[in-house]
């Protein structure tokens, strides 16, 4: 039945977010064993959160009757002291998601431009059809962002360039030179929305932070989030690093309360377990390693990542996804990208792994790779 009342016309066209699957769901429509089913599909770390993280958390609870800082003031301090930046230049959002909205509350409106690249995160051009902003698509460089191309697509309509790096789902990078090169040449009435959420994961990341810190680019914003290196996806807490005037809008159209009590915690926690972070950067390390080597193996086509997963052509995406699935083992196909020929798999423990390439093998109907080496 039609409502009897009109909607944001905005919504007819609006693009859906599809999430990899959880492991209940999965478990429920197959019949299958919770625990039988091991998920690689939405990047997340696979070594779960910081023990330190955990505890903290539990102790929170005792007073989950309160609201919580609706600033943050001791997230924001410590994280402020981590990047050496002041908290006037942090935007603490209900995961990254929230700060890309309010990109768009403040920026975008009807015929507004925003720029992004062919194969990006899915939740830019939702952001942008949410305000009624005109998506500007810049066809891909070998699956990756073209810079420069983008940098000639901005016109005097442009608002936001949208630019991930490491990108998601293809894994792909830019170079330091690259990169610094794009930020410095973007007109400064166009905000640089650069997405950091993988950036832990390079051993050559170009670092933004004394940009932000001498002022001299109010143009750029940098956005980061706890759910991929500290392991606490489940908590949604991302943040925003830029100029304190350009942060100082944005807290205006911050939900108050947006940040929980127990993600507060949670999150001051992992800030001082650095050992976590280490470990699950060697634990990537060996997991990107492990798939190359395989995929080679296997004579499958892959796009080497500077991130926590990895994206495979497999020949019929969705139908290898489903076939993985009834063997309990869930991967994220690329349909939805315009990549139907390929899935994209998180990396996982060693056990996780070597399970996922199994099953992939057997799926395939190739013989099984041999173990990689260390």
């Amino acid at each position: 039945m039609p409502l009897p009342f009109e909607m944001n016309p905005c919504l007819k066209t609006l693009p859906v977010y599809q999430p990899g699957r959880p492991i209940e769901e999965v478990a429920r429509e197959l019949n299958l064993p919770p625990e039988n089913i091991i998920k690689l599909a939405s990047n997340e770390n696979p070594l779960g959160p910081s023990r330190r993280a955990v505890a903290a958390m539990r102790a929170a609870l005792a007073k989950a009757h309160l609201y919580p800082d609706g600033n943050a003031f001791y997230l924001k301090r410590k994280l402020a002291e981590k990047l050496q930046v002041t908290p006037a230049n942090l935007l603490l959002g209900n995961g990254s998601n929230e700060v890309l909205e309010v990109v768009g509350h403040a920026l975008l409106h009807p015929g507004a431009e925003v720029v992004v690249s062919q194969y990006c995160f899915a939740v830019y051009p939702i952001v942008t059809a949410l305000f009624g902003g005109t998506l500007v698509v810049v066809p891909a460089q070998k699956y990756g962002h073209d810079l420069d191309a983008m940098l000639a697509a901005i016109t005097p309509q442009t608002r936001v360039v949208f630019v991930a790096n490491p990108n998601n789902p293809t894994g792909t990078t830019v170079t330091p030179d690259q990169l610094r090169k794009f930020i410095e040449a973007v007109p400064p009435q166009v905000v640089i929305a650069l997405d950091e959420a993988y950036i832990e994961f390079l051993d050559d990341a170009l670092d933004l932070l004394p940009v932000i810190r001498d002022g001299s680019r109010p143009n750029l914003l940098l956005m980061r989030t706890f759910s991929k290196i500290h392991g606490l996806a489940g908590l949604r807490l991302g943040y925003g690093i830029g100029h304190p005037d350009l942060i100082a809008e944005f807290e205006k159209i911050r939900q108050p309360f947006n940040l929980n009590a127990i993600a507060q915690a949670g999150a001051l926690a992992a800030l001082d377990d650095i050992g976590h972070s280490d470990r699950t950067r060697k634990n990537n390390r060996r997991g990107l390693k492990l798939y190359a080597k395989a995929f080679r193996k296997l004579g499958l086509e892959f796009v080497p990542s500077g991130a926590n997963f990895i994206l495979v052509r497999v020949g019929d995406g969705l139908k290898v996804f489903n076939d993985l699935q009834s063997l309990g083992v869930i991967v994220r196909p690329m349909g939805g990208y315009q990549l139907p020929e390929w899935i994209r798999i998180s990396v996982g423990t060693p056990k996780e792994n070597a399970r996922c390439l199994e099953a992939l093998t057997q799926v395939l109907g190739k013989s099984a790779p041999a173990p990689a080496s260390d």
